[in-house]
């Protein structure tokens, strides 16, 4: 085992966007199996810390992988293409009215007749968003377009806020 590795290979997988779950999962509890502390137990403390630290860099690896949006992130960081700063990318005005509009729509649902076709609605424009962005992201970086790519993973990470934000809407209306 090398922590140097990228994630993908770390784990044995395709660097890719397009990730097979099952592989991850079974990959996964393979290399938990192998790599558990129990198993270090009686070896000296040098072989145990190693466990620990490819314990924690497997689960690392898993919640990055995971997730379409910290996936993406991910294979750009190895391209060199930083999404994780804000200013990294200018976003299209319209996009961003866009997202303020639905910021608004959010704000608005506890005031709507039916908070819960209003909170369904807003899920829905979620998820149908987070598809077109991926697919969108798929296509830039199978064209090695990585600033392309680096921009649709900025408006992914619109997104993804918008959905944290309708969950805890949901939480609030629900409590």
């Amino acid at each position: 085992m090398d922590i140097k590795q990228n994630y993908f290979e770390f784990l044995g997988l395709p660097e890719s966007y397009q990730l097979d779950k099952q592989a991850l999962s079974e990959r996964t509890r393979e290399l938990q199996k192998t790599l558990h502390p129990d198993k270090f137990a009686h070896l000296a403390d040098h072989e145990r810390r190693l466990s620990v630290q490819y314990t924690a860099y497997l689960n690392e690896a898993v919640a990055t992988l995971k997730s379409p949006l910290t996936r993406a992130q991910y294979l750009l960081s190895l391209k060199g293409e930083d999404t994780y700063s804000e200013s990294s990318v200018q976003l299209d005005p319209m996009f961003l009215m866009q997202q303020m509009e639905l910021r608004e729509a959010v704000e608005d649902i506890t005031d709507a007749d039916d908070p819960d076709a209003a909170v369904e609605e807003m899920y829905a424009e979620v998820a149908e968003q987070k598809q077109v962005f991926q697919v969108e992201f798929q296509t830039l970086y199978d064209q090695a377009d990585y600033p392309a790519a680096a921009i649709t993973v900025r408006k992914m990470q619109f997104i993804y806020k918008l959905e944290r934000d309708v969950e805890a809407l949901e939480d609030k209306l629900y409590d």
